[in-house]
């Protein structure tokens, strides 16, 4: 990212539907268009739900882009997630939990796991349709 880009922030809480709304609203925002809009949105929601589920319900989410990539940082605040728990394989068929991970792999351009200061951050990144890499 490199210019000043438009910056969204607001708590997790359990409105679930509020918050995939604003995701909505900002991936249109930005020129995210079509089934990659209900994907982004699908995996930040699987991320939403972990911080409510696995972590301490506690967290942040942050919405930033500019003309290439937008980006949607989901902050949880209890910081159990760590890199290596990242799917580099789907899970074992029969299973009934875990797939909330390989499935944000799957839907985002970029996915990525990290242990920052403020707990742990999952990070979905998209390109945009007017980017050159389309």
């Amino acid at each position: 990212m490199h210019a000043q880009q438009p910056y969204y922030r607001w708590p997790i809480s359990k409105d679930l539907v509020g918050l995939r709304r604003h995701l909505y609203h900002h991936a249109d925002r930005a020129g995210l268009v079509g089934t990659r809009r209900i994907d982004l949105v699908l995996a930040a929601n699987e991320a939403i739900v972990n911080v409510l589920e696995h972590g301490d319900a506690t967290g942040t989410v942050i919405v930033r882009y500019d003309a290439q990539v937008l980006i949607v940082d989901i902050i949880d605040t209890a910081g159990r997630l760590r890199p290596e728990h990242a799917p580099r394989r789907p899970p074992a068929a029969g299973v009934p939990r875990g797939l909330g991970l390989w499935l944000m792999n799957r839907l985002c351009d970029e996915f990525t796991i990290d242990h920052i200061d403020a707990g742990s951050r999952v990070r979905l990144q998209m390109h945009l349709p007017s980017a050159s890499a389309w």
